[in-house]
């Protein structure tokens, strides 16, 4: 009995980049060129032309790409920005074809690779649970069978009568990521859709994520949550380039992932001429290290942070009263200070070589690439700084238990905090007549926010 629910085989998808098709201004040039097609002396076959002078170069999105994914199984797909794992489930799911090779698929496919597919604002939200639900596969029986469930998973009993225009962005995500993860596939392709809605969602996401790869079904999953692919997946694969770098067991392959992002230079820092100070001490080399004290390509969001600053001063003597600091920054902007008179005011003495340790317990970093500056001050003499040291890369991490760390689109915006909220109750407090006469107004044609 065959085993396989996807089996790819030599797969592999050219873009062609810089060309353009011509703008047609008027009907008129429209229709002559659909003229000049069909002339055998009025040029080639083509109902469209690439100007002159743009750029017809081609890119790889994949190349080359052979592997098999078992029926049952879950397999997470990991790789930066660009890596191809979105144009590698497009492919699979039909979407585009590809430029060389195949892949065959064995059994009911569906895909949640855009949240909010099909949805017509004008439409109410019943109305677009059936339109999404039909252009994401599901027949009008299925949809009325699960109808109900879908509406109670989403929260938005009260308002499925109203055009979706009406909804909050937040309603707007919960219907659609509703209507998607109702689906009954053999198959499922998965695209990052857990990024939507609020942390109280993500989690309810999560477990629905959680019991769909337990029920048996096939699972293809892309994310740049690897505390989430860990946690789904046993096995993963990693693309680089459009290329498959490694695939195995889930933590190995994330190891191999972090390795391929950018690093801290410990050994540029110790011959930079474009610092300031004395020079009697000197920042010569910064290491990143995780929670056990390893050397850590890369951080990850939430979880123990070491940055070891290694410092030499001039032999022979005691430096008095220093101050020794780190700062993170992202463009011109400082995220956070790290230095050793804000925790503690027993004085700092050095001497000779050594380093200084900075433990973050939880990285308050949403997912970027930041840089570091170094500063080493004595007796209130600057001794050395060097801005910009060095830069790392931070992964997504799950910091608030949830699923996601940060609304979609705010990566390298933000630092991340602990914190809680709660709703008051202002029921008591006197309505006025113009506030009770507005209310009464937008009853008929309500307002959601």
């Amino acid at each position: 009995m065959n085993d396989v629910a996807i089996r790819v085989e030599q797969l592999s998808k050219q873009f062609r980049i810089g060309a353009a098709k011509r703008r047609h201004d008027t009907l008129r040039d429209q229709l002559m060129d659909g003229l000049k097609s069909l002339l055998p002396w009025a040029g080639p076959r083509s109902l469209f032309s690439v100007q002159r002078g743009t750029p017809t170069d081609s890119i790889w999105a994949l190349k080359d790409l052979s592997f098999e994914v078992k029926q049952g199984e879950v397999l997470g797909l990991i790789g930066s920005n660009g890596a191809g794992k979105s144009t590698l489930l497009k492919v699979l799911s039909r979407i585009t074809e590809p430029t060389a090779g195949r892949a065959e698929i064995y059994g009911r496919v569906g895909s949640l690779l855009e949240v909010g597919t099909g949805f017509d604002r004008e439409l109410t939200g019943r109305e677009n649970v059936y339109l999404s639900g039909a252009i994401l596969g599901m027949r009008r029986a299925e949809i009325d069978r699960k109808f109900e469930e879908i509406v109670a998973f989403s929260e938005v009993e009260k308002f499925i009568d109203t055009p979706v225009k009406r909804y909050s962005s937040g309603m707007y995500v919960r219907l659609a990521f509703a209507v998607a993860a109702h689906l009954d596939p053999e198959i499922l392709l998965v695209d990052e859709v857990l990024a939507v809605g609020d942390a109280a969602f993500q989690k309810k996401c999560l477990g629905r994520m959680d019991a769909v790869t337990k029920g048996g079904r096939t699972v293809l999953f892309v994310s740049h949550n690897m505390a989430m692919i860990e946690n789904l997946c046993p096995r993963a694969l990693l693309l680089h380039n459009g290329a498959i770098a490694s695939v195995g067991p889930t933590k190995q392959v994330i190891q191999a992932y972090l390795s391929t992002l950018s690093d801290l230079a410990r050994d540029p820092i110790a011959t930079r001429t474009d610092r300031q100070g004395a020079g009697e001490i000197r920042t010569v080399g910064l290491e990143l290290l995780d929670a056990d004290g390893r050397e850590s390509a890369s951080p990850v969001s939430g979880q123990r942070a070491i940055f070891r600053l290694h410092f030499r001063a001039d032999s022979h003597k005691i430096f008095k009263n220093c101050r020794v600091s780190l700062s993170v920054h992202k463009d011109e902007i400082c995220y956070f200070l790290l230095s050793t008179e804000l925790v503690d005011n027993t004085p700092v003495d050095l001497r000779g070589t050594g380093f200084i340790d900075f433990a973050v317990p939880n990285l308050p970093l949403s997912a970027s690439t930041y840089h570091l500056n170094t500063f080493i001050e004595s007796n209130r003499v600057v001794q050395d700084w060097v801005m910009r040291a060095s830069s790392f890369s931070v992964i997504d991490g799950d910091f608030y238990g949830a699923g996601r760390n940060y609304p979609s689109g705010w990566q390298g915006r933000c630092v991340l905090v602990p914190f809680s909220w709660e709703l008051g109750n202002h029921a008591s407090a006197p309505v006025s007549p113009q506030e009770s006469s507005a209310s009464e107004q937008g009853s008929a044609t309500p307002s959601i926010v």
